[in-house]
This record gives C-alpha cells, structure tokens and sequence, in this order.
C-alpha cells in the first residue's frame, strides 16, 4: 500500500516494475548468438521489460534442435544478455504446449476414456477384449436391459482371459464397454526435436519425467537466479479426462467407488448428474495436486515463481491458480468473462499484487497489420479485467539478413523493429508501462462477486467443450450479469466453492448466483452467512447494485484502486466515438495534469487516471480554430520530394501500395501570433463499422477508427521535437517552437510491414519448405488480407488550436 501523493509522484516516472514483456519466439530453433544480443538490444531501447522465451516449430534451417547441447548455450547466452541489459528472463518449461515431446512414452501420455455401445439380443455373449493401438487398456463392461439408449441401469459385466463374459438376458439389451486410450495428441507447434504425446497432466510421474527431461536443463542453462519466472503455456490437452489409478483416487478423495457406476459419465441413468460432478472435481484436484503443486514445488526449490496460464483442459478451477506464484490469462473483453478474468480474480482473492496477461494475441491479423492504436486499445481491455502486467505476444526472433519480412508467428501480430511505426514504440511502451504500475499499487475495488456455477459445468461438459471448466461456466454465466455490473462503473471477482474458505462473507456486499446454480452445502452455508451480515444474494444484479463513485457513459470502463489514504480510477473509452464524464466532486486528471475538474472528455480509445480532491475545479480552457494549415506541402519518399495536395492516401498510388516504411511531409506554417497555448491538431478520425473486415476472428482485436495520420507521425516545428502521434486525441502542443512568422513544419509518417507483406512472396515459400521437410505444424494467418483496408499517409489537414 502506499498514499496518494507517493503514487501521484511515480506515476509520470515509475520504477522499472510493470514494463511491458515480449513472448520471444525462436523458431526451429535456429539461433545465432548476434541476433539474440541485436534484438534483446532492441527490446530495452524501446523500453520492454524483458522477453519470455517460447521455442516453436521451424521456419528455416534448424541449427540447434530443442533440447541439444547448443540450444541450452544459447539460452544461457540469452539469459545473461538480458541480465546486462536489465531485462527480465524468462523460459517456457517445453517446446509449445501443452507439456509433452519424444520423452513422453505411453506410461506418462495423456489419456481418454473412450465408449463403445453396442445393442445386442437376448442371447448371451463372449467378446474378446482387442487393442486397437498401442496403450490402449480395457476398463470395465456394462450390460442393460432395454434398447435405442434405454436401460435404466447396468450392471458390470466379468471379464476372465481377457474376454468379457455378457450373460443371457431375456430381452434387448445394451452393453458399454469403457476402454483408456492415449488421447494421440501431440504438441502442438512444437518445435524439431520437441516432437511427441502431450503428458498427462493428473500424473506426478509424468510431470516428474518431463522435469527431469525437460525443465531442469532449462532452468540450469539459463541458470536460476537470472529467471524472472519459469512459464506454462495454455492448457489445451484436448479430451483427457483419464489416467491410471484413477478408481483409488476417486474412492479416497469422494468416499465411495466410482467403478461400479463408470457408466454413469456415458449414460444419463441413476445419479449421474452427481457422480459427474464428483469426476469433474477429482480430476481439478489431481490436476492441482499432480501437475501445478509438482511444478510449484520443484520451481520454489530453485528459488523462481512459477507462472501459469491455468485454465483450459484439464479443468482448471479459479481456485486452482492458487497453487502458483504468478497467474496469467489471455483474451480481452471488459464487459464479458474473459480467461483474464479468471486470472485477475483468483490474484484479488488470493493475494497476488500483479497479474498478467498474454495480451496481442491475433492482434488485427495478419501480422504486421497491428498499430501503436491497436495495442493501446486492446491494452486497456486487459487493465479493465484486472490485469497490470503484459505480456507481448510477441516478438519473433528473425535473422537481420533473411529475404523478405523474415519470420512471423503465425497467431500473432510481429511486434519488433521491423515495423515501420518502431519510432514511436518508445511513447507506447511507456505509456502502457505507467499504467501497469499504477495498477499495480494500492488493491482492487470490486465490490460485487459472480458466483462460479462449476457444479453446474462438471455435469453439462459435453462433447464440444469436454474437461473445459472455464469454457462451460462462462456459457453458463449468462453475458447480462457482467455488462451490467461494468457498464454501471462497478467492478466484481469471480468466486468458486474453494475461494469461499478465503473470503470473509460479512466482506460481500454483494454476491450474484446464477438463476438455477447447483450449490454444495457448504457453499449454500457460505451464502446465508452472507446474508446474515448485511450482504445480498441474487440471481440478477440489475437493481441492487450499489452507487458508482464514476458513473461513466457508454463504452467507458472503470477500475477503482484503494491506497492508504484515498483512492484513484483508471477509466478508458474502449470505443470509437469521444465521451464525456461528469463527476459530482472535483476530480484531479494525472494522466495530463490538468487541473481539478468535474467534466472530461476521453478521445476514441483515450484514457485517464482520476483522484478526487478537495481543491476547487477549474474551466476547461477556452480553445479557438486558428485554420489550416495552409501553403505548398511537399512529400519526400527516399529524399525524392513532390509536391502533394492533403490527404495524402499511400495506398491510391499504385507505386505505393505496397511500401512500407516513413514519409517525411514538409509546409511552411505562418504564424501572425504566438500568444496561449498552440496545437497542431489533425482531427478526430473516422470510426468504421466493427463488420468492416469480416475475415478477423472474434478475438482479433482492432480499434475501429481511420486515423488522420496513417499510422503514426512524428512531428517537428523549427526542427524542434514536439511529440509524437499514434493514438487519439491527434494533437501535440507546439507552443514552445513556434514563433510569429514563418515557421518550418515537418511531419514525418511511418505506416505498417503489411503493406510489403502483401506482397512478400518469402513467407509463403518458406512455409512451403519447412512444411515439406517437417510435416504441417502451423498455417499462416490471413497473409491473403494484407492488403486489405489499409490507410497510410497524412490523411487529413491539420488544424492550428489557440487555447486561453
């Protein structure tokens, strides 16, 4: 905790904490020590925090494969280099995800229990257990009375010399036959020499093994005490929801057997609905105790956090993050329940100051499409869920002298030097890492709680979302209850049946269940605790939420921090249009220093961080339109100057529609007077319809404006720097460099790669080349639709603002 004065003072200047992080992305892996040091170089002068190294599939000639002798030098190399940069390090556990590669035998990979139904008449049968595939092991038999589905119930059937016994029956009936199949799942993306099954993620031998194969000579490689954190990726073990031993383990942590009612988690008889939840729980359980504890556990021992993306498959809980030392999520979506979520309420409730999130993934694919506007905007998405520390995804590791673009990953904007717009990443990373650390101090208001229905979702995991918790409770949540509590300016955790016994019920105001919650009983005590000191318990927040302190217009979001003697918001407008916000007492602006006010108006996409104060608030300034900016423009491309008449669309000269790079655009300004405050303004943008490229997927992230300046501009008055642009509102003061007269203006313009990227023949033929060499481990991501939508240039006239 700190005051008010001691955030205020850090926040224009922070300490290094909350600095933004790449993923690192080496491919194949075909390193070299040159390119390491340039780009880990690169990274810190545009003022990134550190990189997370993620080794992937090939997109060249492999020189070091993953876990040889020369990989771990490099990454020793790596770390070190980081280290004399004052970069933070850290090292994925694998090639990939899930955990898994060319150790994982049958023993340790990851399992499926498979049914085979089958109706059959009266007579009786002898059927010979066979094994398709290798691993594949005979569980138990049933036999039912009835047909088409029918039986009520089943009975286990004998199995003697490995042939299953069905007895004669009087009528029709159905027999199930359970056999443990390795799920046949591979990692994905991995990387040569990564190659084979994904573990099984409830076996502590198996996480053991891949330590030992695995983790451990990473972690010494790179050596532990230059790690900022060691890494696990997304959990997507795809339907594995078994493993051996698993009858014991049931009886031990549920109290009864699970063998005799297997059928029950295929057939929709008996008391099936319970008996899937009670499966459901146990596989969280020895997820947490066999997988997250093991690494937890084995990472403390050399003194590095252990930080995870716990959600997916297996079914991660909420709670379950608790048995880490860093939470993470991905997805943004303020107003919904993104894995984000998940994440930064476990941190609230379990204590963790920072949470993370892998933020950028498919940022406006394809790659190379992503603007500076892009990531802020999609930045402040994660700081309204709960997050304060990003995680770039990412920076592909691309040898210099490579044909073409060089390499991209494929699910990903390539968010390095190689972007035209790199001049202004300075200004973007350092705003994004302001605000990380201020959301990092004091805690977090949130004074409504969701209740997490994973009773619920244990029983209806079907086949589409098998073993996927999150997925299924988000579906079961319906999107109305936090749009509610969000657009109302109030913020909310999520809680689970474990979070309970961490949570002081009188310290819930507020607690919403979803209409037809199944609840444990120790829950349901939980909540008439709730209610017996104050708090309320309701299906619908809609009319019982308590007053905001912001109540903010449509498309604003707001975070609320309490320090220990007052508090701040962070309130960003997520949509195209400018909006207003009106406070009922003064409020101090940080983010520009204003003075106190009871009205601000947020750009497109702009943001701001609020204290309130007891000082008396100001008026706006007033602000006149001087004009135009008027007289002869002129353009130079290469030092090849023209003539050109404003706005000025790259893309409408055919010569141009494929260059990528900068544009320096020059005018001579006249100024009769200086007096006040002058602005060179470019205008507020364009919004464009949310449908307007209909190819991006739903998590692609853009912001929906054009902007005046395409897609970032440097801006010099005098040869006098006065800012830079890349974000609304388009506007830099130039009060300092003007003078009466004639004044010299030069904007200088940088647009994306993927204007040369529509055209760069390199990527497509060196995925065609690893693709035949290493089999299909990726597809590229729309690279057909590089050239789609793109406006580059100086777009509009600017516009001279005298404000008194």
């Amino acid at each position: 905790m700190a005051t008010v004065d001691d955030v205020r003072r850090q926040f224009r200047n922070p300490p290094p904490e909350g600095r933004p992080m790449m993923r690192w992305w080496w491919f194949g892996p075909s390193i070299a020590r040159d390119e390491i040091d340039r780009e880990l170089t690169a990274m810190a002068a545009a003022g990134l925090g550190g990189a997370e190294v993620a080794f992937v599939y090939p997109m060249g000639p492999v020189t070091a494969p993953f876990g040889s002798p020369e990989l771990l030098e490099l990454v020793g190399h790596a770390a070190r280099r980081a280290r004399s940069l004052g970069l933070r390090f850290d090292v994925t556990l694998g090639s990939g995800w899930s955990y898994g590669g060319p150790h994982v035998g049958i023993e340790y990979a990851a399992r499926q229990l498979h049914w085979d139904r089958r109706e059959i008449g009266a007579a009786a049968y002898d059927v010979p257990i066979v094994t398709a595939w290798p691993g594949d092991e005979f569980v138990a038999a049933f036999v039912g009375d009835g047909s088409l589905g029918a039986p009520s119930s089943y009975v286990e059937v004998p199995v003697r010399n490995g042939v299953i016994e069905v007895p004669a029956g009087g009528q029709p009936r159905e027999v199930l036959i359970a056999t443990s199949q390795v799920t046949g799942q591979n990692v994905k993306r991995a990387a040569a020499g990564a190659e084979g099954h994904t573990l099984d993620h409830y076996s502590a031998a198996a996480a053991l093994e891949h330590i030992r194969s695995v983790a451990e000579p990473l972690l010494q490689a790179a050596t532990p005490k230059l790690l900022g954190s060691v890494f696990c990726d997304s959990l997507e073990v795809y339907k594995g929801d078994w493993t051996p031993g698993i009858f014991e383990e049931f009886a031990k942590r549920r109290g009864y057997d699970l063998r005799p009612r297997l059928y029950e988690l295929f057939a929709d008889t008996g008391e099936w609905r319970q008996l899937r939840i009670d499966f459901g729980r146990t596989l969280s359980e020895l997820y947490e105790d066999n997988f997250l504890k093991v690494f937890q556990q084995w990472a403390a021992g050399h003194g590095v956090p252990f930080r995870i993306q716990s959600y997916g498959e297996p079914p991660a809980t909420m709670s379950s993050f608790r048995f880490a030392d860093i939470f993470e999520g991905e997805g943004w979506g303020w107003t919904r329940i993104p894995e984000t979520r998940w994440a930064s309420s476990a941190a609230a409730i379990y204590g963790r100051s920072v949470v993370s999130a892998e933020v950028w993934t498919w940022v406006h694919s394809p790659s190379f499409r992503a603007t500076p506007l892009d990531l802020q905007g999609e930045a402040h998405e994660h700081f309204l869920s709960g997050v304060n520390q990003l995680i770039g995804h990412g920076w592909p590791y691309s040898p210099t002298n490579g044909p073409g673009l060089g390499w991209i990953f494929y699910a990903a904007g390539a968010l390095d030097d190689r972007n035209p717009w790199w001049p202004v990443a300075t200004d973007l990373f350092a705003s994004l890492h302001r605000l990380s650390w201020l959301l990092q101090q004091g805690t977090p208001v949130r004074p409504v709680k969701i209740y997490i229905p994973a009773s619920d979702a244990y029983a209806d995991t079907g086949a589409d979302e098998p073993n996927n918790l999150y997925r299924v409770v988000r579906r079961l949540i319906p999107e109305s209850i936090p749009r509610t509590v969000r657009e109302a300016g109030l913020d909310y955790d999520l809680i689970d049946d474990d979070a309970i016994a961490v949570v002081d019920p009188a310290d819930v105001p507020l607690i919403v269940v979803p209409e037809g919650t199944t609840t444990p009983p120790k829950t349901r005590r939980w909540l008439d605790a709730v209610v017996a000191s104050g708090g309320q318990v309701v299906t619908d927040p809609t009319g019982y939420l308590p007053a905001a302190p912001i109540t903010p217009p449509p498309g604003v979001g707001v975070v609320h921090r309490r320090l220990d003697d007052g508090d701040f918001y962070f309130v960003a407008n997520t949509g195209p249009e400018s909006r207003t916000l009106t406070f009922d007492r003064p409020m101090e602006n940080w983010s520009t220093s204003d003075e106190p006010t009871l009205a601000l108006t947020l750009r497109p996409y702009e943001s701001a961080v609020l204290s309130p104060t007891t000082g008396t608030a100001t008026t706006a300034p007033t602000e006149q339109v001087v004009g135009p900016v008027q007289g002869n423009w002129s353009v130079a491309f290469d030092h090849n100057i023209r003539p050109v008449t404003l706005p000025h669309r790259w893309e409408d000269d055919p010569e141009l529609a494929t260059y990528s790079g900068s544009a320096t655009y020059e005018v001579e300004l006249q100024l009769e007077h200086t007096d006040g405050k002058l602005f060179l303004d470019f205008g507020p943008g364009e919004p464009v319809a949310p449908d307007s490229e209909p190819y991006l997927p739903s998590n692609s992230y853009r912001a929906l404006i054009i902007p005046p300046v395409g897609v970032a501009a440097e801006i010099y008055l005098n040869e006098t720097p006065c800012g830079t642009l890349w974000a609304p509102p388009y506007r830099v003061d130039i009060t300092q460099a003007a003078h009466s007269g004639a004044n010299a203006l030069r904007v200088v313009v940088h647009n994306t790669a993927a204007n040369a990227l529509s055209a760069d023949q390199h990527l497509l033929e060196a995925t065609a080349t690893v693709t035949k060499e290493f089999g299909r481990r990726f597809d590229l991501q729309h690279v057909e639709h590089a050239a789609d939508y793109l406006n580059s240039g100086l777009l509009a006239v600017p516009t001279i603002i005298r404000t008194s």
